[in-house]
């Protein structure tokens, strides 16, 4: 049996052949029970996100055309299409490549952390409904620590890489502590949804949302506890905002220097922190001219972005070398684990061994034989039924000059080696 993962994601396949073999919710205990349950499979667990469709199971070396066939057929998709837009690792490189998967390195935004929560859930689903053994549980449990380590030593995740997460990071920069600081956020889109998670996460104390269709801006306002304006209301909340982050649509400035000025009034000059990410840009660039005024363009973020993504390209660097040693560290782990179910039927038939000798041991003892007698002959029994099966193995590999058995034998039972071997 060997580790297989399977998987078509963001590098292989545009978005219309992902979607046609990513599994919803609904299907993926279904169609995990469907794929377990296949004579040559042995434990499987399945992984489904927007970037990435992946089987990791347990399987008969050499032996993938099942998996090919059964996602094929289960997605009406063609064995052509999926051999040409998918990958498959085998054993070492499978144990290599879910951790990589884990730790964030195979992602679309390198080193983000979510995956390893998707993956988890996969994990959840495929133990509890019983379709893990000892191997591929135990393979699970070792990437979550390996992503760990790589989440601790390394920092991979530590430097912000999106526009949103960049944005609330100088504002973090800037103010000790965003506990006690105001937001106002102009906009309702994906971008400002990011900021707005992001700026809750950080404790943000006050947030209020700005958008052209009010209705919108309450939806996220709700879910951050927030305030949601109309944009004519930006002058009076512009006053109280210690951080203003901007992303709209807007063909012109929504923030001008004039009304800039004006809050600055009455907020007797305590800085402003404001982040322009909207191209056409929301805020006059004259704003950044006045005092007490902190003002960030896309083009700012995109430098830090850039940073910070070189220093997560050396941090995978070393992810990879941490990586390269876990998965050497499992496989040393299997080893010992099979060595172990060895040890365990070796002792549980010498013990058998043992056991019958000593029965007809005692047999003798009370038909009346001489005590001294029986257990030399015991002695002589359990020895030779001990010793019996290597030294016929012994004969059977020097007759056949393997000197790879004979040199194996040699240490293993704990003998000097010979030159006549």
């Amino acid at each position: 049996m060997q580790f297989l993962a399977l998987g078509i994601n963001h590098k292989t396949a545009p978005v219309a052949i992902r979607e046609r073999v990513a599994f919803t919710p609904e299907q993926l205990e279904a169609a995990s029970l469907q794929l377990r349950n296949h004579q040559s499979i042995k434990e499987v667990a399945i992984l489904s996100t927007c970037n990435r469709t992946e089987i990791y199971t347990l399987i008969e070396a050499g032996n993938v055309r099942p998996v090919l066939d059964w996602l094929s057929t289960f997605h009406q998709v063609s064995i052509e299409d999926l051999a040409r837009y998918s990958y498959i690792h085998e054993d070492q490189a499978a144990i290599a490549h879910l951790m990589r998967v884990a730790s964030g390195l195979d992602s679309m935004v390198l080193g983000e952390p979510q995956i390893l929560g998707q993956l988890k859930d996969s994990y959840d689903l495929a133990k509890k409904e019983h379709l893990l053994g000892s191997r591929l549980e135990l393979l699970f449990q070792h990437v979550f620590t390996t992503a760990k380590q790589v989440r601790t030593e390394t920092g991979i995740g530590t430097n912000p890489v999106s526009v949103a997460y960049a944005a609330v990071n100088l504002a973090q920069r800037i103010f000790a502590d965003l506990k006690t600081s105001s937001a106002l956020l102009i906009g309702a889109g994906e971008t400002i949804e990011l900021v707005a998670r992001h700026l809750k996460n950080a404790g943000v104390a006050k947030m209020v949302i700005a958008n052209r269709t009010v209705e919108r801006a309450q939806i996220l306002a709700d879910e951050m506890h927030g305030k949601a304006v109309a944009l004519k209301e930006i002058p009076r909340e512009l006053e109280k905002a210690d951080i203003v982050i901007s992303s709209t649509a807007s063909p012109l400035p929504i923030l001008g220097k004039g009304m800039v000025e004006q809050a600055l009034k009455v907020r007797r000059h305590k800085p402003i922190f404001m982040v322009d990410i909207a191209v056409p840009r929301d805020i006059e660039p004259q704003v950044g001219d006045l005092d007490d005024i902190y003002l960030f363009t896309v083009d700012d973020l995109k430098e830090v972005i850039e940073e910070n993504l070189a220093a997560r390209r050396e941090a995978a660097e070393q992810a990879e070398a941490l990586i390269l040693d876990s998965v050497q560290a499992f496989l040393r782990s299997l080893r010992i684990r099979d060595a172990g179910r060895m040890i365990k039927v070796f002792r549980q038939r010498a013990q058998q061994l043992a056991e019958d000798e000593l029965a007809l041991a005692f047999s003798q003892l009370d038909q009346g034989q001489d005590a001294r007698d029986v257990i030399q002959k015991l002695c002589r029994n359990l020895t030779n039924k001990w010793l019996h099966d290597p030294t016929l193995k012994i004969r059977e590999a020097s007759a056949e000059n393997r000197s790879d058995l004979l040199a194996a034998a040699s240490q293993l039972l704990n003998l000097e080696a010979s030159n006549k071997f």
